[in-house]
């Protein structure tokens, strides 16, 4: 049963479509991320249903109750926004009670559940601070105290973690999501990091132009794409040109592929970097049944893998090998392989 549901949203700005025929059924305590690049509409869903935006079209639904047009105010929804808009001249303490005094909740009520908050997010012994005497981390941590202290319907965070630098990065996101599974409370995380979406969330809607072009687990938005913007953008892949011969088989970089293409269109193969592997051209390929031959070009160290640039007939491939890993010299020639069960191929899309 589904607790949150978005039917139909539809928002235009003029002649613009900002968001397109929304629709997305959230069960209860689940975690979904909204996923895509800048302008694709995720920020815009978030606010409406917020109550920030009204829609053109559509419906919102929370615990069976439609609250489409119900002002922000009384819609219990707790939203963390990317700049955290805490109340510079307030204390920590007032921050999170904010909320609650504007509910007009007793004043012994309010201080017990503002305890409560800092001490879920591990901010006690700070509540007279003002926020200009903390950490980017820690004035993350008053805003999700803020937002969970009014015990929300639904826990709304719109890019929350952006702010912050890429170790605290990190470890917000294992504690957000530590305290999101501990309450059981329904959230929606809108994104544009697909680590963030890939480790926090049960299920992704990775959004295109306005659109949710797919939703699945992290495991099938990375594994099983369904359309070739989801394989570009979550995740690194790279995109092979292929050919289908009069025989129907299909080539790439002019090798015969025993790959499956059912598009009968140009197209590409694409293939996860880490799911190649680099041989010597005498090497046998092993229980790999696709093979390409290039020269290396480049080796990069990346830190935990090196990526190795091979150019071939047919383009540039990266490869990602485990650091420690002898790497391949620069201007030697090597086969590149895989699975054939690792290659996703996509209709090429028009110039």
């Amino acid at each position: 049963m589904s607790y949150l549901e978005l039917s139909g949203l539809q928002k235009r700005y003029g002649s613009a479509v900002a968001v397109d025929d929304v629709s997305l059924s959230v069960a209860k305590g689940e975690a979904v991320a909204l996923l895509g690049p800048s302008g694709c509409g995720k920020t815009t869903t978030l606010r409406m249903l917020a109550g920030l935006i009204e829609p053109n079209q559509g419906m919102i639904r929370v615990d069976g109750s439609e609250i489409t047009r119900l002002p922000a105010h009384k819609r219990n929804m707790g939203y963390v926004f990317q700049s955290y808009a805490l109340f510079p001249h307030m204390s920590v303490a007032r921050n999170v009670a904010f909320g609650l005094e504007e509910r007009g909740r007793p004043k012994a009520e309010i201080a017990r559940q503002v305890e409560e908050a800092l001490a879920m997010v591990r901010l006690e012994g700070l509540a007279q601070r003002r926020p200009r005497e903390l950490s980017g981390g820690q004035q993350q941590r008053v805003a999700l105290a803020r937002a969970l202290v009014i015990h929300p319907s639904v826990l709304l965070l719109d890019e929350s973690l952006s702010n912050l630098d890429a170790k605290l990065r990190d470890t917000m996101r294992h504690e957000i999501r530590s305290i999101q599974r501990s309450l059981g409370i329904t959230t929606l995380f809108v994104t544009h990091d697909q680590v963030e979406a890939l480790t926090m969330c049960d299920r992704i809607a990775v959004m295109h132009r306005g659109r949710i072009a797919q939703i699945g687990s992290p495991e099938d938005i990375y594994e099983r794409p369904a359309t070739r913007f989801v394989a570009e953008f979550v995740g690194r892949a790279n995109a092979l040109p292929a050919e289908r011969g009069s025989d129907g088989r299909v080539t790439l970089w002019g090798a015969a592929q025993p790959v499956t293409a059912p598009v009968e269109q140009a197209f590409d193969i694409f293939v996860r970097p880490q799911r190649m592997r680099i041989l010597p051209l005498s090497e046998p390929a092993g229980d790999a049944t696709a093979r390409v031959t290039g020269k290396v070009l480049r080796n990069v160290f990346v830190g935990d893998h090196v990526e190795v640039l091979v150019e071939g007939a047919g383009g540039q491939l990266t490869v990602e090998m485990a650091s420690g890993s002898p790497v391949p010299p620069e201007g030697s020639e090597v086969a590149v392989v895989w699975r054939a069960q690792d290659s996703l191929p996509f209709a090429r899309e028009a110039a």
